[in-house]
């Protein structure tokens, strides 16, 4: 291996907003804030969960509330 091309890993304490926390190695720096981890994401909890970021859903169903009316 080639010397001084390699990143400065730490060994990091993960924090998720679920309040899940891990230690893993990292280049990021000694405390690593994440959204979601493998404890509260659905595809590792078998769970379905929305992630309501910025009021998307409530954008959605005001958008195309119109067309909810109109049914054949």
């Amino acid at each position: 291996m080639k010397k001084d091309i390699h990143p400065k890993t730490y060994k990091a304490k993960m924090v998720c907003n679920c309040g899940f926390t891990a230690e893993v190695l990292s280049t990021k720096g000694e405390v690593v804030n994440v959204e979601i981890c493998s404890n509260c994401h659905p595809f590792f909890t078998g769970k379905q969960r929305f992630v309501d970021t910025a009021g998307r859903i409530d954008r959605f169903r005001k958008k195309y509330a119109k067309f909810e009316d109109k049914k054949a």
